[in-house]
């Protein structure tokens, strides 16, 4: 058996899925306060003042706090139908059907929505550790159900599969976040570059 391992923001993808949702599903009032309130934050972000952890969070429960759990769940399947296909690089779509034809366990890592990312995932055939957003009473908190799984692929990676039961682990990653993950694998792609 082997394990193939895939982040999905600029690996999967040629761009931000994630930035992208938030945009489509923000508010008018809350795209005209973007600039003054996420502004500063991304400008510390690309400073590296900011970790993509805490950037993450903020713009999350700026835009999700007190929404319709059901609203924002189908704005995400039509951005999973519409929008999602035309991001994906179609090497890396090539990469996942040659795994999965060799019957590898093909699993999307990722930080961003299982709200959209579980849709395209069943449409192929792939598991899915990611993002969760907490709803109480229908509505969303703005924070994440269990916590942010950027930071802590690695053990959400372990918790769900005993890897020892794989002769060989690939690994596709593009951020800081991956480098753990592909410090599991035997088979490493960083920014599409093979590591040995």
């Amino acid at each position: 058996m082997e394990l193939a391992l895939f982040d999905f923001d600029h690996t999967i993808t040629a761009s931000d899925s994630y930035a992208r949702f938030l945009r489509r599903v923000a508010t008018p009032e809350q795209l005209a306060r973007a600039w003054w309130t996420v502004g500063p934050w991304l400008l510390a972000y690309r400073l590296r003042l900011l970790s993509a952890e805490r950037i993450r969070a903020r713009v999350t429960r700026l835009t999700f706090h007190d929404r319709h759990a059901e609203d924002i769940a189908t704005l995400a399947s039509g951005y999973a139908r519409d929008v999602l296909p035309s991001l994906v690089r179609p090497l890396m779509l090539e990469q996942i059907r040659w795994h999965l034809s060799r019957q590898h366990t093909v699993v999307v890592v990722s930080a961003s929505l299982d709200l959209y990312l579980k849709p395209w995932c069943d449409a192929l055939g792939l598991q899915l550790i990611c993002n969760r957003l907490e709803s109480r009473d229908g509505r969303l908190t703005g924070q994440y159900d269990g916590g942010d799984c950027g930071p802590r692929k690695v053990e959400l990676i372990r918790q769900r599969y005993d890897l020892a039961r794989f002769v060989r682990i690939h690994a596709y990653g593009d951020s800081r976040e991956d480098r753990g993950m592909l410090a599991l694998a035997h088979d490493r792609w960083y920014r599409g570059v093979h590591q040995s």
